[in-house]
């Protein structure tokens, strides 16, 4: 072995052993992993493959750098016609897409199961049985969780309910806060927390939760979170109250966590899906996200209906 092979194989075990005493480090009391912090998972590569990409796993660099020069406007065609015409916010300082990449192998979907990106087929039933949902704009609980400002699944992206995909949106931020008894993940965006339960067993299908009802244990230095007990107001995508996701937290250095999520609904999709997508820590704060102070969806609905009455009166007057 030359001398010029020795020195590179020397610092090559160096950086090896201090990447490992670091992550040694990164330990709780009980021993186990600390997933503790401040995260983000913003990201710009898409859930889905973009169809002009669809036989590609990932791009080259030039690519990705075209990729990333154009994020604000392959963020904006995410966004649903009604949405871009009233929300005049939507402006690249507000989706502060020049700070967001994509992730580190180039991949061209955050989906990795099915091979091709893509979510598997809908099943007719579901897209029957979301065609029936009725929205009345008269019944305030009637309408989404997100428009009454409850919890957030816009723009397709799931806040604190898993699976955990970044919103094209809006640059989510997360705080984890681990005992050996609980893992809680709090979002940002419209304020919710889960709260992961070590150990046990799920609750009875009869008690349904928003968040689902989600339980943890340790394969290794992986947190693996069963996640059940879903109500029919979720609906992820569409999804059923029999949604199930299975999560896996992994750190794998200082600053990145990763994560796994494979969703199955025997209701919605014709097969399982998993979805990969890194969290990195960031030294964002988390501010309050007073979202129903500011939503008039709701009051602007009622007093809408209330006009469509008075003018349906004033009609039958004239009759």
């Amino acid at each position: 072995m030359s001398a010029m092979t020795s020195r590179f194989v020397h610092v090559v075990v160096a950086l090896v052993s201090i990447g490992a005493a670091a992550l040694s480090a990164q330990r709780t009391s009980d021993g186990r992993p600390d997933l503790q912090g401040v995260w983000t998972n913003g990201t710009l590569t898409p859930l889905t493959r973009p169809a002009e990409l669809a036989h590609r796993f990932s791009l080259t660099e030039a690519e990705a750098a075209e990729f990333e020069r154009t994020g604000f406007e392959r963020a904006m065609k995410t966004v649903p016609q009604l949405d871009r015409m009233t929300a005049g916010d939507l402006d690249e300082v507000y989706l502060d897409t020049a700070n967001l990449k994509v992730v580190s192998d180039r991949r061209t979907s955050l989906i990795v199961d099915p091979p091709n990106g893509m979510l598997p087929a809908q099943l007719p039933e579901a897209r029957q049985r979301n065609a029936a949902r009725k929205l009345s704009y008269d019944d305030p609980e009637s309408r989404t969780l997100d428009e009454r400002c409850l919890a957030s699944f816009v723009f397709g992206g799931s806040s604190a309910a898993p699976p955990l995909v970044p919103n094209p949106v809006i640059q989510d931020i997360y705080t984890i806060v681990q005992t050996p008894q609980y893992v809680t993940i709090m979002s940002e965006l419209v304020h919710d927390a889960r709260v992961i339960r070590m150990g046990g067993t799920h609750l009875p299908p009869t008690v349904r939760q928003w968040l689902g009802d989600s339980i943890g244990h340790w394969e290794g230095d992986t947190l693996v979170v069963d996640t059940t007990n879903f109500t029919d107001k979720t609906h992820y995508r569409g999804s059923s109250a029999r949604l199930h996701v299975v999560e896996r937290f992994t750190r794998s250095d200082a600053t990145t966590l990763r994560y796994r999520a494979t969703v199955e609904d025997p209701d919605t999709w014709a097969a399982p899906w998993t979805v990969e997508v890194p969290f990195r820590a960031t030294r964002e704060q988390i501010f309050e996200y007073a979202c129903h102070e500011g939503n008039y969806a709701m009051e602007n609905s009622l007093r809408g209906m209330r006009a469509k009455e008075r003018d349906d009166d004033a009609a039958a007057r004239k009759k």
